[in-house]
């Protein structure tokens, strides 16, 4: 498993990188077999969010450390480096470009894009 990693650097630069999950087999569920699980990550609040077709945002930083799980629909996603990223149904987005440039965010789907949000503290 993997997930896309959007994150600033020290020159406030936008860019992606391709982030390995880490799991491993432990007890999770107990009567349950062991199973494959990552390590847990304390977060603040979880959100459902809704772009329409169409939806052609300007540039801005991502207000709060958070992951984007889409369940339907399509995203582009340039970084201010000119990297961009496709996001659709499955994707994981993690984002970290809390300052500095930002991105910029356009559905590309004609269905609307629906994710989860999860925001860290």
């Amino acid at each position: 498993m993997r997930y896309q990693k959007l994150f600033s650097d020290d020159a406030g630069e936008s860019h992606w990188e391709d982030v390995e999950v880490t799991v491993e087999t432990r007890v999770f569920a107990p009567p349950a077999e062991n199973i494959e699980i990552s390590e847990g990550e304390p977060v603040r609040q979880m959100m459902f969010l809704r772009l329409q077709s169409g939806w052609n945002e300007p540039t801005h930083p991502t207000p709060v450390r958070q992951k984007l799980i889409c369940l339907a629909g399509a995203v582009r996603v340039p970084a201010s480096d000119g990297q961009f990223r496709d996001i659709g149904r499955g994707d994981v987005w993690h984002m970290e470009d809390n300052h500095g440039k930002g991105h910029h965010t356009m559905v590309t789907s004609d269905e609307d894009f629906e994710c989860v949000i999860v925001q860290y503290e």
